[in-house]
């Protein structure tokens, strides 16, 4: 049988959440004071059906890799390690965080996630989130996906979304 549409699976569950402090520096040196939010997560796959099993990606292991990644982030204070204004210094036991050279907090090492973004907008979230969806692909196997899409709210009615192309459309 052959298919001329496009196949997409999407997943997002009540576990494909994270619960994390972050605060983010704006144009015009304007800083954010340290707050939370309880993020949620959703994730678009779009790809060739696999022609033994009929799918484009088990939901069980797209579930699975999911909370992992959201695991990674929840309880933790979010820290950008590629913000020229914001300077982390990871310690034995502690993080200090100094804003435009200005100290601004100490944390306990175990609480901080120290991430290769520049900010922690929920829009550099949600490119890390694929990211790092994309490597445990990868990482898995060969597949026939073509692209990822990653949503992350932070608030209701608040989102940002990034999409990745991983290869041309296999049809």
């Amino acid at each position: 049988m052959a298919h001329r549409g496009h196949f997409q699976v999407s997943v997002t569950k009540d576990d494909l959440v994270f619960a994390s402090a972050h605060f983010i520096t704006f144009a015009g040196h304007r800083c954010e004071g340290l707050h939370g939010h309880n993020y949620r997560a959703r994730v678009t796959l779009d790809g060739a059906l696999d022609q033994e099993s009929w799918l484009v990606f088990d939901f069980i292991e797209l579930k699975r890799i999911m909370r992992a990644l959201c695991g990674q982030l929840d309880h933790l204070v979010l820290l950008p390690l590629e913000n020229p204004r914001i300077q982390i210094t990871a310690e034995q036991d502690s993080v200090r965080v100094a804003v435009d050279g200005k100290p601004q907090y100490v944390f306990p090492k175990r609480d901080c996630a120290l991430l290769p973004i520049p900010n922690t907008s929920v829009e550099m979230l949600a490119q890390l989130l694929a990211d790092r969806l994309r490597a445990e692909l990868d990482a898995a196997g060969p597949h026939r996906l073509t692209a990822i899409e990653m949503e992350v709210e932070e608030n209701v009615g608040q989102t940002a979304v990034y999409r990745v192309l991983l290869k041309e459309d296999i049809r």
